[in-house]
């Protein structure tokens, strides 16, 4: 039996974005993954980001979210890493 996807659009900020070089990913994941998913899977394409797997807060449709919040298709996700400056 396969199991079905879910699209999220992942908007990044900030380190990500610097990693990535774009501001946004669309990408695909099993149905009933937690938004934690979408840091890890970040993770583990840019090694450099593993700094901020502690410290990124998570967003999903505008609302600050837990990590282990359940994702949706179409869900828009937002790693929040902590703001620097002053």
């Amino acid at each position: 039996m396969s199991q079905n996807l879910i699209t999220v659009n992942v908007k990044l900020f900030a380190a990500f974005q610097d990693a990535f070089g774009v501001s946004e990913l669309t990408l695909d994941f099993p149905e009933n993954t937690a938004v934690s998913s979408v840091l890890e899977h970040l993770i583990t394409e840019k090694k450099q980001l593993e700094n901020w797997r502690s410290v990124t807060r998570f967003g999903v449709n505008l609302q600050f979210v837990d990590s282990s919040t359940i994702l949706h298709d179409g869900d828009e996700v937002v790693l929040i890493p902590p703001v620097s400056g002053g």
